[in-house]
């Protein structure tokens, strides 16, 4: 039976947190022997700013794999036991449930890497923050290609997404999803509800469809959809619905993250993903923290200009129902 690998302690800041069996396999796709936790715990610490700045004051959900990317995946929502008093939290109530759940609330790289000891791989972060969890201050528009599309599309619809956000006045700042699609963030002033700005997300994703009606599809279910096309996925924008932030790898085979692309508002974001830190680009400090832009009706009216405006208003906003899953949850 292998022994485990004696601990490390890592400083992080004026911080140290113990990293127990730092040589456990992780990713075991990566090199001659695989990527260990403690090759994540590295990774983290050399992303720290920009990991820090994406999950700074917001609710995260953690992907946890205790036993590596092969083993069982949990989604966790509350903090682990035993962490220590100066990790922070944000207590959050679930009406479905009835509950409330502690969660992260990352504000300094400590929490990450001690995070990362408790086996998570993947940071999902809330669209809003601490002050006020029910007011988002971030609207994602998520470019989810179908499993017969390709990126010349993805950058096909990056590019008619900047121009309806340059009709809008707003700022959008791409990121790679990690995968195959493209994610646009767009802060906002905190002012509205999640329902209100799901519903934003919605007109504008009718309206990119509107634009580009062979790439793009709001079909919400899957078996619905044109494979060859596009989805833009507005339900990312619900209440508790998160995405893998920016600088957060991915719990697949090979160790991908989400990074921003170059140009913080390039219309032909260029396809990759860092699997180092000497990969990744854009600046972990850009000004994603500090643009924002203004939600109001009139802003929103115009994303229903054009021919099909009348007949496009007057569609039901759809609903989300969450099915069934296989995978592991723990509340």
């Amino acid at each position: 039976m292998p022994t485990k690998s004696p601990s490390v302690e890592i400083e992080v800041d004026d911080r140290v947190v113990r990293v127990s069996n730092p040589d456990r396999v992780y990713f075991p796709a990566v090199g001659d022997g695989g990527a260990t936790k403690l090759d994540l715990v590295e990774y983290y610490l050399a992303v720290g700013p920009g990991i820090v700045n994406a999950l700074f004051e917001r609710p995260c959900m953690l992907h946890r794999f205790p036993k590596g990317i092969e083993g069982t995946k949990v989604h966790q929502k509350r903090l682990p036991q035993g962490a220590p008093p100066w990790v922070e939290t944000v207590q959050l109530h679930f009406p479905r449930w009835n509950r409330t759940a502690d969660e992260l609330c990352v504000t300094e790289l400590g929490a990450v890497i001690w995070a990362v000891q408790m086996s998570t791989v993947e940071f999902h972060p809330w669209n809003s923050r601490r002050e006020d969890p029910e007011r988002p201050d971030e609207w994602r528009i998520d470019l989810d290609p179908g499993p017969l599309s390709d990126y010349a599309q993805v950058r096909r619809v990056a590019a008619v997404t900047r121009e309806l956000l340059d009709e809008l006045g707003a700022v959008g700042f791409p990121k790679t999803s990690g995968g195959s699609g493209l994610h646009v963030y767009v802060r906002i002033e905190p002012d509205h509800g999640h329902k209100a700005v799901r519903r934003a997300a919605l007109a504008f994703a009718r309206e990119v469809e509107r634009r580009a009606p062979d790439d793009v599809t709001t079909t919400w279910w899957r078996k619905d959809r044109d494979p060859h096309q596009l989805f833009v996925d507005y339900n990312q924008n619900a209440r508790d619905h998160t995405i893998a932030a920016a600088y957060s790898v991915r719990g697949c085979r090979r160790p991908a993250s989400r990074r921003r692309c170059a140009g913080t508002r390039s219309t032909t974001p260029s396809r990759g993903t860092s699997r180092s830190p000497r990969c990744r680009r854009g600046s972990p400090r850009s000004a994603t923290c500090t643009r924002t832009s203004t939600l109001t009706s009139s802003t929103w009216r115009r994303c229903w200009s054009g021919p099909n405006a009348t007949r496009r208003t007057a569609r039901p906003c759809p609903t989300y129902r969450r099915k069934g899953t296989e995978r592991r949850h723990e509340r």
